[in-house]
């Protein structure tokens, strides 16, 4: 299919037996996750299906985990005849994005990401903090009452209405009091286990930028496009990555970018289908669709406009 942007979800799309029905039906799937295993040193299926969602949703385990689901379910697509133009990410689906790209190996993306969730986890623990989505405001909104809070930022830019800001718990009690006084609809606390893609994981950047330099990364084709800079990628990857990880997500402008330049297909490939929800409210005029499960993967073979017969 032409113009298609593959996209791959982030944190948040976890769930307790994500891709285990395609490791039941599929030998793809199967063997990503016991290469995902071998290379993690745990039981990812036994992770992925068993649970519990609170151990599952500790982001030094959910990162890789979410990865190699995600990966899975692209390796099945791609060996059925999937061709894309583009592939993006958001927060911690650029790395599954740069794997489908051929930007990454897969055995060192599992590593980086494993290293990525623990020591977001240490930066958490030492400048605790949180998130919480703001519902129903303008951008430039929440832009302006961030900037009237100290220890609140804008984190993820991810629809119209739609604005995901990290800080501290005093911080964010305060905008949160503030934005709903602005005439937001809604204020929701997410549940994470940090103040991610804000200033107050910067302690996590050092031990990153050794681990990042020593992956090989290698120029990707088909394209990617970064959700941080807003703009195509293709080399710099170990300083891209640390800059991502204290930086808004811009996933509206993302969209809105490509959709301009003519890219009208986005398909999700991933657990859950945030992705898809969020396309369709920043331009509803773009085909959509996704593969999270064994009846979506079937969906898209059905469809036919997604596949190459080989």
């Amino acid at each position: 299919m032409k113009n298609l942007v593959l996209m791959f979800p982030g944190q948040g799309s976890q769930a307790v037996g994500m891709g285990c029905d395609l490791v039941a039906a599929d030998s793809t799937m199967r063997a990503t996750y016991a290469e995902a295993s071998e290379v993690l040193g745990f039981d990812l299926q036994g992770l992925c299906s068993e649970g519990p969602m609170e151990r599952l949703s500790r982001t030094d385990l959910t990162q890789p985990t979410l990865l190699a689901a995600s990966v899975g379910m692209f390796r099945i697509l791609e060996r059925d005849g999937l061709r894309f133009d583009v592939a993006i990410g958001h927060s911690l689906g650029e790395f599954t994005a740069l794997v489908a790209t051929g930007a990454v190996a897969f055995e060192d993306a599992l590593r980086v990401v494993r290293r990525r969730g623990q020591e977001m986890l240490r930066a958490a623990e030492a400048n605790p903090g949180g998130m919480a989505a703001v519902l129903g405001l303008d951008d430039p909104v929440v832009e302006e009452l961030c900037d009237g809070v100290d220890g609140v930022w804008p984190a993820n830019f991810n629809s119209p209405g739609q604005v995901v800001v990290s800080g501290t718990g005093p911080a964010l009690e305060t905008l949160s009091e503030r934005a709903r006084a602005a005439g937001a609809k809604r204020v929701v606390r997410l549940p994470v286990s940090g103040a991610f893609h804000s200033p107050l994981i910067e302690s996590a950047l050092e031990p990153l930028r050794e681990e990042f330099e020593r992956v090989e990364w290698c120029t990707p084709d088909p394209a990617f496009f970064s959700g941080c800079t807003v703009r195509y990628e293709a080399t710099g990857f170990d300083r891209l990555l640390q800059t991502q990880l204290v930086s808004p997500v811009r996933f509206r402008q993302s969209v809105k970018t490509l959709y301009e330049q003519g890219y009208d297909s986005f398909l999700e490939v991933g657990p859950g289908g945030v992705l898809t929800g969020l396309v369709k409210r920043i331009e509803p005029r773009a085909q959509t669709a996704r593969v999270s499960d064994r009846e979506t993967l079937q969906a898209v073979r059905d469809d036919g406009r997604y596949l190459e017969v080989m």
